[in-house]
């Protein structure tokens, strides 16, 4: 160990050797900046020890103003300009490199046959990186860890080679301004499902504690947003599905809907109350001649449960319209989703079990997609 004072008189002799001047002034200076003190409270510390670290970073700064035959704010100057210049360097390299396993990871999956490759690659980069899409690239200033990049890879691959949903290589999907899990239990929640919703909301607008039951609730989106969207309601969700219903309970839990209930049911079969001022359903529809048909990754993926329905698809329609007048109050609401053929059989189905003022509305695509009557 070496005392203060005794560091300050080598400094001043040191640089008087390599005739500075105000040589005193300058050992105050380096000494004070190294120990972070203010160079006027020196000498109150004068029996202060100086560590080893310290003690060499007072005769480097020395040896630089000696052989640059520069003060000692020159020499600081230059050294914090070249740590300026070593970060914005750094940044820029990592930054290229960055890019550069983007473009790849987006070049890989556009030869892979994927639509809106740039798209799907951002989000996987973006969730990997936990930071917003929109901003992705104004975060590739730091270093993508090799944690990281295997990570993304292995993602990028399940997308690319696997065809794997992106939704489900997340675990999430947004729907109606909510964030939803997802896994290979449920089907991924579907922009045009909002539309569905977006008309429950109205239909129950003035209704003042509305009591809702959603039938087939898969991963509890429309249950859900409709608790959300409507405080004062009160949601059943129904699902056959033991696993369907853990992920609609998981979703319940985070987005605090309190108001949702969700139990196993064979459509009506555990439903005791028979006074709903509403009940929604987006049932399975498609028909097993055209689940064949169905892309690739929606086959493999998703649970075949959720999507297909006996009797040409129209099975649920048919059950749901028969007996769901003997769970609406009078005047109350009975909403479905179709497939893109099944809107006007749909509509006639619900008349035929005395439904009136039935409407039939039309998707993002213009495919009729949404039929909503009334209990006589």
């Amino acid at each position: 160990m070496e005392k203060l004072i005794n560091i300050l008189k080598f400094s001043e002799e040191y640089l008087k050797k390599y005739s500075f001047s105000k040589p005193r002034l300058q050992a105050e200076k380096v000494v004070a900046h190294v120990l972070k003190l203010d160079r006027i409270s020196l000498y109150a510390y004068f029996d202060r020890d100086l560590s080893e670290e310290e003690k060499v970073q007072v005769k480097n700064f020395l040896k630089e103003m000696a052989r640059n035959r520069k003060d000692f704010e020159e020499i600081l100057e230059k050294l914090e300009n070249k740590n300026i210049h070593d970060i914005v360097t750094e940044k820029e390299n990592h930054r290229k490199e960055n890019l550069q396993i983007l473009s790849q990871s987006i070049e890989y999956i556009e030869n892979n046959g994927i639509e809106n490759p740039k798209l799907e690659a951002e989000y996987i980069f973006s969730h990997v990186l936990k930071t917003n899409r929109l901003t992705l690239t104004l975060d590739f200033t730091r270093k993508i860890t090799e944690e990281e990049k295997k990570l993304i890879k292995e993602m990028i691959i399940k997308r690319a080679k696997d065809k794997k949903p992106l939704q489900y290589i997340l675990g999430e999907e947004e729907f109606f301004g909510y964030k939803f899990k997802v896994d290979e239990r449920v089907l991924i929640p579907r922009p045009e499902t909002e539309l569905l919703v977006e008309q429950c909301i109205k239909e129950m607008s003035e209704v003042k504690t509305p009591f809702i039951l959603d039938i087939g609730v898969g991963s509890g989106a429309i249950s859900v947003t409709l608790g959300k969207e409507i405080p004062e309601a009160k949601v059943l969700g129904v699902d056959i599905s033991e696993e369907a219903l853990d992920v609609a309970n998981n979703n319940k839990e985070l987005n605090q809907a309190k108001n949702v209930k969700f139990i196993k049911s064979n459509v009506f079969q555990n439903v005791n109350y028979k006074a709903f001022d509403m009940i929604v359903s987006n049932p399975p529809y498609i028909p097993e001649r055209e689940y064949r048909d169905l892309m690739q990754e929606v086959k493999k993926y998703e649970p075949k449960l959720a999507l297909t329905a006996e009797d040409e698809g129209f099975y649920f329609y048919k059950l749901i319209s028969r007996e769901a007048g003997n769970y609406l109050k009078s005047g109350g609401v009975l909403a479905f989703e179709v497939g893109h053929d099944q809107a006007q059989k749909v509509k006639d189905m619900m008349e035929e079990n005395k439904f009136e003022n039935v409407v039939i509305m039309r998707d993002y695509h213009q495919i009729e997609r949404i039929v909503i009557g009334k209990k006589k």
